[in-house]
């Protein structure tokens, strides 16, 4: 891990090189947010805001980093992986919305 690597602003842990990670649309693409802002987030928190939230819910009420936050599943979730090392790698599949 580098000084310089990126920071996840969802977890708030360093994105290693070679970590899975991905770009996420703080507005859906489907939902007007196609040239909007995206943020860089560890390819586990991407996977969860989607796992939790609608692309409806997302354009609507959490288009923010700071609203996302708030969710109750993911404040869960991030103080979850916070305790997990950057370059943890969930193993479970599926999608997890509803449960």
């Amino acid at each position: 891990m580098a000084d310089g690597d990126p920071i996840c602003p969802l977890c708030g842990r360093p994105i290693p090189l070679g970590v899975p990670q991905s770009r996420h649309h703080l507005v859906p693409r489907l939902k007007g947010g196609k040239s909007g802002e995206t943020v860089l987030l560890h390819h586990i928190c991407h996977k969860e805001i989607h796992a939790s939230l609608s692309e409806a819910d997302l354009a609507q009420s959490y288009n923010t980093i700071a609203a996302l936050r708030t969710h109750p599943r993911l404040a869960r979730f991030i103080r979850w992986v916070a305790k997990r090392p950057p370059d943890f790698i969930s193993r479970a599949k599926g999608n997890r919305r509803g449960r």
